[in-house]
């Protein structure tokens, strides 16, 4: 990030936003957690968790690590690990693999 006029600029133009004394990378993810606690009173999501870090090990060796925005728990569907994304980068796109191949875990993108 890069400070421009008092405020920080982003490279893909992300404005962090803060809701509930939480601070969200995006505008985007603010508004996804606003709807995911709709979900919660309506019944459709269980729970989610926020920024679940998952580590990636290639033969006993730590590659890297993702982080989640959210792991949902839907009623019907059960897990879904979440992403909130403007911008798929080559960097998202290795570890969404990375996490298919060692965990099982298909990432959803909103």
């Amino acid at each position: 990030m890069r400070l421009i006029t008092g405020i920080m600029a982003s490279k893909y133009k992300n404005v962090i936003t803060t809701v509930d004394n939480i601070r969200f990378s995006s505008k985007k993810e603010a508004t996804y957690y606003g709807k995911l606690k709709l979900l919660i009173k309506s019944g459709h999501v269980l729970s989610f968790e926020r920024q679940v870090r998952y580590k990636l090990i290639v033969n006993g060796q730590l590659i890297c690590t993702y982080v989640s925005d959210f792991d949902v728990i839907w009623r019907d569907s059960g897990l879904k690990v979440t992403d909130v994304k403007g911008v798929q980068t080559p960097i998202f796109k290795i570890k969404a693999k990375l996490m298919k191949a060692i965990h099982g875990i298909d990432i959803f993108i909103v």
